[in-house]
């Protein structure tokens, strides 16, 4: 793959953040924050009318847009992100980015990225910063 310093990162959509899934998840993490899965809980507390999606699970949506890009999760060397905004059940996604830096590192080809994840028509609500490997990986090097 050929990599350049300013190239945009193809995007990845979430066309409806799933409120099931949140349920799901705060299961499957133990998350006892009920904002997750109970719009009364949202409400009392004057956060909207849906429940708020969990940050890992933001995260990941960014995480698959890197592996995807990248050619596999075990690409991603440094990930660094600030949550800047809620997301809400519904809510359609775009993740991505751009290269700001190509270097090699221990014989690969690393890209320094910076990267976010947006609502569609409304704000960033992730920032951050990613180190993927885009060249061939050595057995020795990996």
């Amino acid at each position: 793959m050929e990599v350049a310093v300013g190239a945009r990162l193809p995007e990845w959509r979430v066309p409806a953040v799933s409120a099931e899934k949140m349920k799901t998840t705060a299961a499957l993490l133990a998350d006892p924050n009920p904002i997750h899965w109970d719009v009364e809980v949202v409400r009392a507390l004057g956060m909207g009318e849906r429940p708020i999606n969990q940050g890992p699970l933001n995260m990941g949506y960014v995480l698959n847009m890197l592996a995807a890009w990248s050619g596999g999760h075990d690409r991603l060397r440094r990930f660094r992100v600030r949550f800047r905004g809620n997301v809400f059940a519904g809510d359609e996604l775009r993740a991505g980015g751009s290269v700001t830096g190509v270097r090699e590192e221990a014989g690969m080809t690393v890209a320094d990225c910076d990267v976010s994840l947006d609502v569609v028509g409304g704000t960033t609500v992730l920032s951050g910063t990613a180190a993927v490997i885009v060249g061939p990986v050595n057995e020795e090097n990996a």
